[in-house]
């Protein structure tokens, strides 16, 4: 018996005794291609040398010193690094241990913000139908993911969800791009003036939705119409890219792609590689500059913002990735990735869609393909993939609800930056026996 805690306390894990490249091994030394990253973190892979070296280092001079005492050059670097690389204003970084802390942060600094410049009736959110912040419940309350909120529905603060960008099933035949974004953007500019726009503090969207609707990319000009409807209200845009950013698009900003910037961004996965836990919320010098020639403080905080071991971990990581060009080779075996995908089901009738963008691909699957019929919930096709993919030794991230929270299976495939166009050909060999045997054609 364990006295692990572990979330499904019914299952019985097996033990991960080493890490080498793109593959874990297990107690019996079976080895399994991270095909998912773990989710979308190991971006580097395992045992990175350069990262582990980094970590030592910093151990041998200081391992941890509280914020409220000291800062640490490292932290300072990494903060310097990501300030230089982060679009538009994006230039002051506030640094916790996990994404779900990330969210709660911007949410806390959105609502201190307005209350700083004498606006303190915007206290409304609104984020999208379909989305995933985080499990701490300021997160959960935001985010759009049913099954996730549905327990803890009596303790989450009221928040206002419009639709996600989700072209496969809800552009309409003959509409454009730009016209579906028009369409979502004036759904958005409906939504605050209902709620009254002095009374809506943010909207908060995922660049690429992740874990909930499997790699859901914008379409073009959706983020900048967002963007100029935030604008025209005084709303602020908080922008989660905890799984889609530090390069998982190809860009070490997702929103980048996409020629906006919001006023902040959240960070976490990526960030460290799962070398050590670490996220950031990156503010804009408008929403700093606010804090600062107000009260000068922010009502937030927690023990471990700004670790110094977890900072030289993340500063190692993000230099491998720039001195190596690996963000080159996301976007080329993304490409492949996609391309393969679509080449090998491209006559299975239940695999509907292939979609994402760089090393950030998701798989939906269907009752048919001309319907895009879901799959009887009940089936927990997901679950049964997963399952079949570890005995087959690939690890991925599947994930059931894709579309409300009950209908829908997807699969979320997240590599490292490191993968070779063989390893690529690999987990697409063997992602595809997994779906047939589970699905046959």
């Amino acid at each position: 018996m364990t006295h692990v805690f572990h979330r499904n306390p019914k299952q019985q894990l097996d033990f991960a005794v080493r890490g080498e490249g793109i593959r874990l091994y297990d107690q019996n030394n079976k080895g399994y291609i991270d095909a998912s990253g773990g989710a979308a973190v190991s971006c580097l892979g395992h045992g990175h040398p350069d990262v582990i070296r980094a970590i030592k280092t910093q151990l041998d001079a200081v391992a941890y010193a509280h914020s409220s005492f000291f800062t640490t050059q490292v932290t300072e670097d990494l903060a310097d690094f990501l300030a230089q690389r982060a679009p538009g204003d994006l230039d002051h970084v506030y640094f916790v241990s996990g994404g779900s802390e990330a969210v709660e942060a911007a949410l806390k600094l959105a609502r201190q913000y307005f209350v700083e410049i004498g606006q303190d009736t915007r206290r409304h959110f609104i984020a999208r139908r379909q989305s995933y912040h985080g499990n701490t419940l300021g997160a959960l309350a935001i985010g759009g993911n049913a099954w996730r909120r549905a327990p803890f529905l009596p303790l989450l603060v009221p928040a206002h969800h419009v639709a996600p960008c989700y072209p496969y099933r809800d552009q309409l035949a003959g509409e454009t791009e730009e016209q579906y974004a028009e369409r979502l953007a004036q759904e958005l500019e409906s939504k605050i003036q209902e709620l009254g726009p002095e009374n809506v503090a943010a909207f908060v969207a995922e660049t690429v939705v992740g874990a909930t609707a499997g790699a859901l990319a914008p379409v073009k000009t959706y983020l900048q119409r967002i963007r100029q409807v935030c604008d025209r209200y005084g709303v602020l845009l908080i922008l989660d890219e905890v799984m889609s950013g530090m390069g998982r698009t190809g860009h070490l900003f997702a929103c980048a792609e996409d020629g906006i910037a919001p006023d902040i961004l959240t960070i976490a996965k990526g960030l460290g590689a799962g070398y050590q836990p670490i996220g950031a919320m990156i503010a804009s010098s408008k929403v700093y500059n606010a804090i600062l020639a107000g009260s000068g403080f922010f009502q937030h905080g927690h023990t471990y913002m700004g670790h110094a071991t977890a900072s030289a971990a993340a500063l190692a990581v993000q230099q491998v990735i720039e001195r190596d060009h690996l963000l080159d080779n996301v976007l080329a075996r993304g490409e492949q990735l996609r391309s393969e995908l679509r080449d090998v089901f491209a006559n299975h009738p239940n695999v509907g869609d292939v979609r994402g963008r760089g090393l950030f691909v998701g798989v939906e699957f269907v009752q048919d393909k001309a319907s895009k019929a879901t799959l009887d919930p009940s089936l927990k096709t997901h679950a049964k993939l997963k399952k079949q993919a570890m005995q087959n030794g690939l690890m991925m991230y599947p994930m059931g609800g894709t579309i409300d929270g009950v209908h829908g299976d997807h699969v979320l495939l997240a590599p490292p930056f490191i993968c070779t166009p063989d390893d690529i050909s690999e987990i697409v060999n063997t992602f595809a026996a997994t779906v047939n045997q589970i699905l046959p054609a």
